[in-house]
């Protein structure tokens, strides 16, 4: 692995651990909006540094904020399946990114019921980890596959991508 490869996952990793620690009030709970998530698209235009980055950010901040094992795991993990299915489906990014949101919903939805009550969607009385894999795909769908594709949709018309993989 090349050193510009090693620093563009430390910084990667740096910045999605600091946005869900500095943002913690909306990174954790039943209703989460996890705004560092707009980095895993990312991974679309600057590759596997990007799903290895998020995925360590993901295990630090979890960390940070420990509520179990089970969340650093499984919820780095989440990330780590999120980035490669962008990253291996890059040329369909908007497909991809609903795909990666439904996978960090199931994945990070199907374990955190454990530990919240599940909220209530339109009032309907659904089983606590059905409602909570809804809410976590619906909001993670806010972040990856609207803002983080909104990102690299604004990162593809700069220059500055160009330069970053020259």
């Amino acid at each position: 692995m090349k050193t510009k490869e090693i620093s563009l996952i430390a910084v990667i990793a740096a910045l999605y651990a600091a946005m869900v620690i500095v943002l913690a009030p909306i990174s954790f709970g039943p209703v989460q909006l996890r705004l560092a998530d707009v980095l895993i698209p990312l991974a679309a235009l600057l590759g596997l540094p990007v799903v290895y980055g998020v995925t360590l950010g993901a295990f630090v901040a979890n960390a940070y904020w420990f509520m179990s094992p089970i969340d650093v795991v499984f919820g780095a993990l989440a990330n780590l399946v999120a980035g490669y299915i962008i990253h291996r489906y890059k040329d369909k990014l908007v497909p991809a990114s609903v795909m990666a949101s439904v996978v960090i919903g199931i994945m990070v939805g199907g374990y955190l019921w454990m530990f919240f009550p599940p909220p209530s969607i339109l009032g309907l009385q659904l089983p606590a980890w059905l409602g909570m894999i809804i809410s976590v795909s619906l909001s993670s769908l806010v972040a990856v596959a609207v803002l983080g594709v909104a990102l690299v949709k604004l990162l593809q018309q700069s220059k500055y991508i160009e330069q970053l993989n020259a």
